[in-house]
């Protein structure tokens, strides 16, 4: 069979995956991979039918928790191909996230991205999934970004826009890019004075 007639067949099994998993900290029920590997486990067997993951991107950064503990956060983007006895596959790309205190978050990222890529494939319904028409978000607006600090590399002191009267005459991000380019480093105005008398002096 091709993997559309394999997939097709997995599905008319009739299996059930029940949640009898319960997150401890939200309190909801949840099927685990475990539940769903061990389900699908004999039926890719006998329909001779293997997954094969690859990573396609990965993020990974490091998190506080409030009693100050480290968390790793990673994100994997994954592609999963099932693949057929004949050859012919299918993939299906997912994003899984995973966060954990050692070295387990891209473990757990990965088994997320398992689960619900078996999901989606094998079209398993679940409570997880919630229907975007269900709820209607309130309004909002892209979140802005706060400007950018610039700070002089002599001094400390942050660099400020040049102002005459009230209006700008050069920004900070100018005055620091103008310094960057004369002097290698970024500078305040006083401190570009400094640095400019400095090298006359050498002259």
């Amino acid at each position: 069979m091709n993997i559309y007639e394999s997939i097709t067949a997995i599905m008319g099994e009739g299996y059930t995956i029940t949640k009898d998993k319960k997150n401890q900290q939200q309190g909801f029920k949840y099927r685990g991979i475990d539940d769903v590997m061990n389900t699908f486990f004999p039926l890719l067997s006998k329909h001779k039918v293997f997954c094969v993951p690859e990573v396609l991107e990965f993020t990974r950064e490091e998190r506080q928790t409030n009693k100050g503990g480290n968390l790793i956060y990673s994100i994997l983007k994954t592609k999963y191909t099932f693949y057929a006895e004949d050859g012919s596959s299918v993939s299906a790309v997912v994003i899984g996230e995973g966060m954990d205190s050692g070295d387990k978050a891209s473990n757990k990222a990965l088994a997320i991205g398992m689960k619900y890529a078996m999901f989606q494939v094998f079209c398993i319904p679940t409570e997880e999934m919630i229907d975007p028409d269900a709820t209607t978000p309130e309004p909002s607006v892209p979140k802005k970004e706060a400007p950018k600090s610039y700070v002089c590399a002599d001094c400390g002191k942050p660099i400020t826009d040049l102002m005459s009267g009230d209006k700008v005459r050069l920004t900070a991000q100018d005055i620091a890019a103008r310094s960057m380019d004369a002097y290698g480093r970024q500078l305040c105005m006083a401190c570009s004075k400094l640095a400019r008398m400095a090298e006359a002096a050498k002259e």
